[in-house]
C-alpha cells in the first residue's frame, strides 16, 4: 500500500482492525514522511513513528537513503506481518543504487562511525532514517559515533545497549515528532534495562510545521 504518511492517519482504525489485529503481511510505503516543505502543515508526515510503533504486530522501518529504501521495502515485503517503510518527499542523497533488491537483517541497525574520543567525552548519535548523512557530517566535527538504527520497531536493543554502555551521552535523531517517536522508544528501552545516561532527543517540536525549505525548517 503506497500512501502519504499524513493520509494514513485517516485510515488508522482500518490499519489496526483490518491489518494489525489479523497480523496480515501488508507493507505500507509511507511517502512524505517528515518535513515536506512546500506541501505545508497539512501534508507534513510528523506523526507516523509515534502512531505506528504503539500498534501490536506492526514493524516500522526508516531507510536513510534511496538504496536502503529499496532494501528495506524488500525486507518489509518478505516479513510475515504488517510493516511500514517511511521515506521523505523528493530525492535521496544521491547514493549508488544497486540493481539487486537485497533484504537487510530484520530488526538490526549498523555502526556508521566510531568515535575516538576519550572517556567522558564520548557521544553517540542514534539516527533513524533520512537525517543520517547530516548526522555523519556533524559527527566529524565533534568526533561522535553514529549508528544507523534503521528500525524503530523492533528496535535493535543489542546495538542500543552497546552504544549506551560504551558512550557517555546519546543523541537520538529523527525526522518526526519527538513526543512518542523513535527517541522515546530508545529511552523506554534504556529505562527497562536500568541504564541511565544523559540523552538528547532531536526531532520535530510539539507544534505544526509550516511551509518552507526543509533544510531551513530542520
Amino acid at each position: 500500500v503506497a500512501i502519504y504518511s499524513t493520509f494514513l492517519q485517516r485510515g488508522y482504525d482500518q490499519l489496526i482492525h483490518d491489518v494489525a489485529l489479523q497480523n496480515l503481511p501488508v507493507t505500507f510505503a509511507l511517502d512524505r514522511a517528515g518535513i515536506v516543505g512546500a506541501d505545508g502543515p497539512t501534508h507534513c508526515g510528523a506523526y507516523d513513528l509515534a502512531y505506528l510503533r504503539c500498534i501490536p504486530n506492526m514493524a516500522v522501518l526508516t531507510p536513510a537513503d534511496e538504496n536502503e529504501c529499496r532494501q528495506l521495502l524488500s525486507t518489509a515485503f518478505a516479513h510475515d506481518g504488517p510493516a511500514a517503510v517511511r521515506y521523505p518527499r523528493g530525492s535521496g542523497p544521491g547514493v549508488e543504487v544497486k540493481r539487486t533488491l537485497d533484504k537487510l537483517p530484520f530488526g538490526k541497525g549498523e555502526w556508521r562511525r566510531r568515535s575516538q574520543a576519550v572517556a567522558g567525552q564520548r557521544i553517540a548519535l542514534l539516527v533513524f532514517g533520512s537525517p543520517l548523512y547530516a548526522a555523519l557530517v556533524a559527527a566529524e566535527r565533534v568526533d561522535a559515533s553514529v549508528a544507523n538504527m534503521r528500525f524503530v520497531k523492533p528496535l535493535d536493543e543489542e546495538l542500543l545497549l552497546d552504544l549506551a554502555r560504551s558512550h557517555d551521552a546519546i543523541v537520538t535523531v529523527e525526522e518526526g515528532c519527538i513526543m512518542g517517536g523513535a527517541g522515546t522508544a530508545c529511552l523506554e528501552a534504556l529505562a527497562a534495562h536500568g541504564l541511565a545516561l544523559p540523552a538528547l532527543q532531536l526531532g520535530l517540536p510539539d507544534e505544526f510545521i509550516e511551509h518552507g525549505d526543509p533544510a531551513r525548517l530542520l
